[in-house]
C-alpha cells in the first residue's frame, strides 16, 4: 500500500489554517498531527504551502458522449485536475440526452475507464422520462436536473409550474435546476432583434437575459418547493436580487440550496468589451453589483457552493451572430486559480473558498468521506503555491477546444501538487498517473 507524508503543510480546513503533517496510506487519509514520522512513506515537504481539500465542482459538462470533437472526460478531467478538481459532477445534455438510467451507466463506464478525477453524472429529466428519472438510486447518482434540457415548447423547467408540481410532489433525491423566465428573455430577445436583426452586439447579452428573468423564474420555482419541502438545489445564481430570496443556516438543514459560478463571481458587464463571446454564459455575467452581491451571499451563507459550470465549445461555434454563438466557456483548469485571486483582492476570505469549493458541495450532496481533510477522509488534496506573477496562456491549456476566456489573464498562485483518492496525479505541471477516478457515493436519505 502506497503511503505519502505531507509535511510542513499550511492546512486550510474546517474554518481554519493550521500548520501540521498529513500521512496518506492508500486512497484515505490516516493521520493529521503537528508531527508524523513514518519511516515507509514518501515524504513530500510542502515548506509551507497550503494544503486545501480537492475543489468538487457539481457542475461541468464534460460532453461525452457525442459531442468529443469540444470535449471528453479524459481531456477535461485531466484540465481539472491541474486545476485542484477532484471531483465532478456532469450535466445530462450529452449526445444522448441522459434520459435512462441505461445511458446513464453507460456514461459511469465511460468515466471508469477515462477520467483522472471522481465523477457522478446527473440524471436528465424531461416532459417524457419523468416515472424513470424518479427511480435513480440515491447512493449512487448525485441528483436529477434539467440543465441543458427542455420540456416542450424548448421550455425548462423553471417555466412549467404543472409540471414541477408533479415533479417536486413525488422526487425523494435532489433535483437541481437552471432557472430563467423563458417569457421575459424571448420578449427581451424580439426587441433587440427589431433594433439590429441578427446581428446583436454581445454586449446585450445581460439585457436580454435579465435579473428579471432570473429572479421571476427562481421566485416561481420556490414558491411550488414550499408546498412539498423536497431537497432543492439552484444551480448558477446570477443575480443579486435572487441572492437575497435565500437564507443562511446550516446546509444540513437546509431544504433549498444554491451556487453560484465563477464566471459570475469574476467578470461582470465591463467585460464584455474585451472578452466579447468568450465571456457569453446562460445565464449571463451581469453587473458589478450583482458580482459583488454575490461574494456577500456566500460569506453569510445566502449562497452555499461554487461551481464553474464549465462548458467547452469550439472556436468556431463562439463566433457568427448572437443567434449563431454557443453560450458557454471552459473553466475548470483555472477556477480555484481565479477564487485565489479574489482572496488576494480580499474579496473573499480563504476559509470561505475553501467551504464553499469542498465542504458544503460534499455536504449539499451527502457525500461520503469527502469535501474534508479528515483522518478516514478520502485523499483528495491540493497544494496550493504562491509565484511569481504568470500568465495564462494557449499552449498552457488542457481544454480539448483549445481556448478559454483566462488567457492573458495574469495569476499569483498555481497548483502544484493534486491527489486524487490518495494518488499522486499530478505535481508540477505534469500528470503523473493516467489511473482513473472513483465513482463517487452519496448516503441515501438526501
Amino acid at each position: 500500500m502506497k503511503k505519502y507524508l505531507i509535511t510542513n503543510a499550511l492546512i486550510v480546513n474546517e474554518g481554519q489554517t493550521i500548520q501540521a503533517d498529513v500521512l496518506v496510506s492508500g486512497e484515505r487519509i490516516e493521520r493529521i498531527a503537528p508531527w508524523i514520522s513514518e519511516p515507509n512513506a514518501a515524504v513530500i515537504d510542502l515548506h509551507g504551502n497550503h494544503l486545501i481539500p480537492g475543489m468538487i465542482d457539481d457542475q461541468v459538462h464534460f460532453r461525452d458522449p457525442g459531442l468529443t470533437y469540444k470535449a471528453d472526460i479524459q481531456s477535461e478531467s485531466r484540465a481539472a485536475v491541474a486545476g485542484g478538481i477532484t471531483s465532478f459532477m456532469d450535466m445530462p445534455n450529452t449526445i444522448p440526452n441522459t434520459l435512462t438510467r441505461d445511458l446513464l451507466e453507460e456514461k459511469y463506464q465511460l468515466a471508469a475507464q477515462k477520467s483522472l478525477a471522481n465523477y457522478s453524472f446527473f440524471m436528465g429529466v424531461t416532459a417524457a422520462n419523468l416515472e424513470e428519472a424518479l427511480r435513480v438510486d440515491n447512493e449512487s447518482v448525485c441528483g436529477i436536473t434539467d440543465d441543458g434540457l427542455y420540456l416542450e415548447k424548448q421550455e425548462i423547467l423553471a417555466n412549467n409550474p404543472e409540471y414541477l408540481e408533479k415533479l417536486f410532489a413525488r422526487a425523494e433525491t435532489l433535483v437541481a435546476l437552471h432557472s430563467e423566465d423563458d417569457s421575459i428573455i424571448r420578449r427581451n430577445l424580439t426587441h433587440f432583434q427589431e433594433k439590429y436583426g441578427e446581428n446583436i452586439p454581445v454586449e446585450f447579452h445581460p439585457a436580454i437575459r435579465t435579473s428579471e428573468a432570473c429572479e421571476v423564474a427562481t421566485k416561481r420555482v420556490l414558491s411550488i418547493q414550499k408546498k412539498y419541502n423536497n431537497r432543492l438545489h439552484f444551480f448558477h445564481i446570477s443575480t443579486g436580487a435572487e441572492a437575497k430570496l435565500f437564507s443562511p443556516g446550516p446546509i444540513t438543514e437546509k431544504r433549498v440550496t444554491a451556487e453560484a459560478c465563477i464566471h459570475h463571481l469574476c467578470f461582470s458587464d465591463a467585460d464584455y468589451a474585451s472578452l466579447g463571446s468568450k465571456i457569453m454564459w446562460n445565464p449571463s455575467v451581469k453587473s458589478e453589483a450583482d458580482r459583488l452581491e454575490l461574494l456577500k451571499a456566500l460569506e453569510d451563507g445566502r449562497i452555499d457552493l461554487i461551481a464553474t459550470d464549465h462548458a467547452p465549445h469550439s472556436l468556431e461555434e463562439k463566433n457568427g451572430n448572437y443567434l449563431q454563438i454557443k453560450s458557454g466557456a471552459p473553466l475548470v483548469q483555472h477556477a480555484l486559480l481565479m477564487l485565489f485571486e479574489l482572496v488576494g483582492r480580499g474579496e473573499l476570505s480563504l476559509t470561505t473558498l475553501v467551504d464553499k469549493t469542498s465542504h458544503r458541495v460534499a455536504d449539499c450532496y451527502r457525500m461520503v468521506d469527502r469535501g474534508y481533510i479528515r483522518e478516514g477522509y478520502f485523499a483528495d488534496l491540493v497544494e496550493v503555491a504562491s509565484s511569481k506573477p504568470w500568465t495564462a496562456s494557449t499552449e498552457s491549456l488542457h481544454y480539448k477546444c483549445g481556448w478559454a476566456p483566462v488567457v492573458g489573464r495574469t495569476f499569483q498562485h498555481e497548483i502544484k501538487r493534486t491527489f486524487v483518492s490518495g494518488l499522486l496525479c499530478y505535481q508540477d505541471g505534469q500528470f503523473m498517473t493516467e489511473k482513473t477516478g472513483k465513482r463517487l457515493k452519496f448516503a441515501k436519505i438526501r
